[in-house]
């Protein structure tokens, strides 16, 4: 009996070792199982988190990489603004064609204008023209309403009269000259305008010949002075125009050309810097014998004085023997003005037909109105008579110190105290 229950309890225990045994070994797989995935999400977590650091690392790269250029531009585009400022502030032809092309680009029209302009600055008279492209009647919406017809299923549109058409433009071209005036006036900080000539140009079809053609319809001067006696606010824009006396037709509409008031040729790089010379002569002073280059000078000075008061400007050419333009005049006036070539012979004989003949050729080669002459001595009958008829002035002795006393400089001429000096009909101007 003994032997039995011990048996028994030996094979109790022994289940429970096999148990215990088998729980463990579960215990332990399961740990395993537990462990590995534990150390195989650490290691991802691990990787996730240098994937991270390293993008981050390349984040804060990339923005101080942005950053760096950024500050660069930035400090290029200050230095840049800065330099302009300085240079506009110093009334630099090319600052001075920026300032105020950013401040019409900035100006805000309608999408029907096309804002595209053209600059020109002269700094001698402190005058910026500006070629401003207008657009053509047909550019302007006429639309005023748009019903819809139930019982037609459709839209019916009703557009401006062609009178009312036509006006409605008219008043639209005189405002955005007034406009522009006073843009271009009002932002002059540095006072480096005295005045502003616009000249607006169309490109629109001639109903008489289908093409298109391109014409200045409107051209109008106004001074700093003068705009700003002007209350805009409350001016009939046609009236105002006329007021400034503004050159187009009563019909701008029409698309009629006129001649710009001024419009100058910047391309020219003959021109060179001026200087002074009719305060420095006296009555005893002998033009005929003076320096050749001071006479050009003297010339340029005086037409100056005669052109200033309408506006217009006088420029001196680079020296040359060849018979070409000693000096270009622009004259604003619409009726008599234009470009005009000047040529003057400091001479102690006549002028021969020959040097007209040249001043013609010249005036057709260059485009120009008119032609002026100039000379101390005289001119033979054949050069009076090639002149006769065509767009040229033949200026003697006589007439060039009757202009000069005009303008307050008095002088004489002796042409044999030239011809002793050695001064014939070779010496240039």
């Amino acid at each position: 009996m003994d032997k039995l229950i011990k048996t028994r309890r030996e094979e109790k225990e022994n289940r429970k070792a096999r148990l215990f045994e088998l729980d463990t070994k579960e215990w332990e797989a399961k740990r395993d199982r537990i462990t590995a995935d534990h150390a195989a999400k650490l290691e991802a977590y691990n990787r996730e988190l240098a994937d991270l650091a390293s993008a981050h690392k390349g984040a804060v790269e990339q923005w101080e990489a942005e950053r760096a250029a950024f500050l660069s531009k930035q400090k290029e585009r200050n230095e840049a603004v800065d330099g302009l400022h300085a240079r506009y502030e110093a009334k630099e032809p090319e600052a001075i064609t920026t300032y105020y092309d950013m401040v019409l680009t900035n100006s805000e029209y309608l999408d029907c204008l096309p804002k595209e302009f053209d600059l020109g600055f002269n700094q001698d008279t402190a005058l910026l023209v500006v070629s401003y492209k207008l657009p053509a009647p047909s550019d302007i919406p006429t639309l005023t309403e748009v019903k819809y017809i139930q019982s037609g299923d459709r839209f019916s549109e009703k557009h401006l009269s062609e009178l009312n058409a036509a006006k409605l433009y008219d008043d639209l071209i005189y405002q955005v000259a007034l406009r522009t005036l006073n843009e271009l006036l009002e932002s002059d900080q540095a006072t480096a305008l005295a005045s502003v000539v616009f000249n607006g140009f169309v490109t629109a079809v001639d109903k008489g010949t289908g093409n298109a053609v391109t014409a200045c319809i409107i051209s109008m001067r106004a001074s700093r002075e003068v705009l700003r006696a002007i209350n805009l606010a409350k001016v009939d824009p046609r009236a105002c125009f006329r007021q400034l006396k503004g050159v187009g037709s009563s019909k701008l509409h029409s698309i009629t050309p006129v001649a710009p008031i001024i419009n100058l040729r910047r391309e020219d790089d003959r021109f060179i810097p001026s200087y002074g010379v009719a305060e420095k002569l006296n009555e005893g002073f002998n033009v005929a014998a003076m320096d050749w280059e001071d006479f050009e000078h003297l010339i340029r000075e005086i037409f100056e004085k005669e052109f200033t008061s309408s506006g217009g400007e006088v420029r001196v050419t680079q020296a040359s023997r060849d018979g070409g333009v000693d000096a270009v005049a622009f004259d604003p006036d619409p009726i008599r003005g234009g470009k005009i070539v000047i040529q003057a012979k400091r001479y102690a004989h006549t002028v021969g037909v020959s040097a007209v003949r040249d001043l013609y050729g010249t005036l057709m080669n260059e485009g120009a109105t008119k032609g002026i002459l100039v000379t101390t001595s005289d001119y033979g009958p054949d050069a009076y008579e090639f002149a006769n008829g065509k767009p040229i002035t033949l200026m003697n002795g006589a007439n060039l110190l009757h202009l000069l006393e005009r303008h307050g400089t008095r002088a004489h001429i002796n042409l044999v105290e030239a011809r002793i000096a050695g001064l014939g009909p070779s010496a240039k101007f």
